[in-house]
């Protein structure tokens, strides 16, 4: 079984909960990222995604220069890198995310993974279909 780091994007972004909405926004689309860690001193306090912007932003009349701290969701939800590809697909479909924050065993961002990383492993598509049916649940 494979685990997350052999699925999993490197190549992660974090944004400040100063940094404004536009900023994340304009990060999200230039790097096609949905979804963007949150950091501050070295710690990821939340993450925000696209869904943040246009739901809790957007549909609230907020401007592109509020503060990301102010939208972004403040539990983070994240796996080891060492975990299996199955254990990621069940905290997805438990927390009901698309993406999922990797982390080392010293709790150090390196990575980041999506639902459709999943469907590159033949052999865990049982796993990504079930994390995509639990989290398509209303």
């Amino acid at each position: 079984m494979q685990q997350l780091k052999d699925v999993m994007r490197r190549e992660v972004k974090v944004i400040s909960p100063d940094a404004t909405l536009k900023e994340a926004a304009v990060l999200m689309r230039d790097e096609d990222f949905g979804m963007l860690p949150v950091g501050e001193d070295d710690r990821m306090i939340g993450t925000v995604t696209d869904r943040d912007i246009a739901i809790r932003a957007v549909a609230e009349g907020l401007g592109c220069d509020t503060p990301v701290r102010d939208v972004m969701s403040e539990e983070v939800i994240w796996c080891y890198e060492d975990e299996t590809v199955e254990r990621g697909a069940e905290k997805m479909s438990e927390n009901q995310v698309r993406r999922l924050p990797v982390v080392s065993r010293e709790k150090r961002l390196v990575g980041i993974v999506s639902l459709g990383d999943f469907a590159v492993d033949a052999d865990d598509i049982e796993a990504t279909t079930e994390a995509l049916v639990a989290i398509s649940r209303p």
